[in-house]
């Protein structure tokens, strides 16, 4: 491998690892603004104020991004979402 082609894969591999992916929390007809609200302070660690925004993001634009970061570490929150009932993926 040449000097120049490790370069790059050392490149596309920091690229790789500090790539920040998002939890997209999607409305629904069943969760009520307070267990949304309640389960964002408690999985995402959102101030009351920053969840009840993302709630009123998710009524009215059918979907909001509620957590960005690494992958590892977003897995676990959107597992919680998810069992808490939300309807959400990461990209």
């Amino acid at each position: 491998m040449s000097t120049k082609e490790k370069t790059r894969a050392e490149v596309n591999l920091k690229e790789a690892t500090s790539i920040n992916n998002e939890i997209i929390v999607y409305n629904d007809d069943v969760n009520t603004f307070d267990h949304v609200i309640d389960t964002l302070i408690r999985v995402c660690k959102h101030t009351p104020e920053q969840a009840e925004q993302c709630s009123l993001i998710v009524h009215y634009n059918g979907k909001c991004t509620v957590k960005t970061g690494v992958l590892e570490k977003l897995k676990p929150q959107y597992t919680q979402l998810l069992q808490a009932g939300l309807s959400a993926e990461i990209v």
